[in-house]
């Protein structure tokens, strides 16, 4: 899905390629439900999907993976456009960016094979975030292709629990790709 050196790469989902979008939205109620519903009436597939509050008040931020090649990325970037909410839309696929996953994973720890899982979970750098008798929970952010990794070796060991965020992303360097946040692009007319 997201290449595992960091950079955004344009990796594929069931053979189609993957984009990544970051939308800046108002933070309302009802926003996320226009996004999603547009996705659906259009038939795009969302492989990963983000949302979460920035440094900047009444404004939120989502990061969406989507399966679309060029042309598809172009009319969805326009259709988000057009939503009311929807403060600025970037494809950031094609830019060197940072590209983080959190995942929870509650594996089977009992006897002699406690030192092992732990001993594996220091291999990643996740982090014990709770120990009961007979399992232990990690939590471990990295690239989808560490916890895909982690999950593997994990696994003969019993994994009772897992769940994961989707994707965040941010460009790398000084520039900011919210510079363009209060603008609309000048094509579309400003909103009411």
């Amino acid at each position: 899905m997201i290449s595992g050196d960091g950079t955004n790469g344009s990796g594929t989902s069931n053979g189609r390629p993957l984009r990544t979008f970051v939308a800046y939205v108002e933070d309302q109620p009802g926003v996320l439900n226009r996004i999603a519903s547009l996705f659906r009436r259009r038939g795009y597939n969302i492989a990963s999907l983000n949302v979460g509050r920035t440094h900047e008040p009444g404004t939120s931020r989502l990061t969406m993976v989507v399966e679309a090649d060029e042309t598809t990325a172009c009319l969805l970037e326009a259709n988000l456009y057009k939503l009311v909410n929807v403060i600025s839309v970037d494809d950031i696929t094609n830019l060197a960016t940072v590209v983080r996953d959190l995942a929870l994973v509650k594996v089977r720890a009992v006897g002699n094979d406690r030192a092992d899982v732990l001993q594996i979970g220091e291999l990643f750098r996740a982090r014990v975030v709770d120990v009961s008798d007979e399992t232990m929970t990690f939590e471990m952010t990295g690239t989808q292709d560490k916890i895909v990794d982690l999950l593997a070796r994990l696994r003969p060991f019993g994994i009772v629990e897992m769940v994961q965020t989707g994707a965040i992303a941010m460009t790398r360097g000084a520039e900011s790709r919210a510079s363009s946040v209060a603008h609309r692009p000048s094509i579309l007319p400003p909103p009411p």
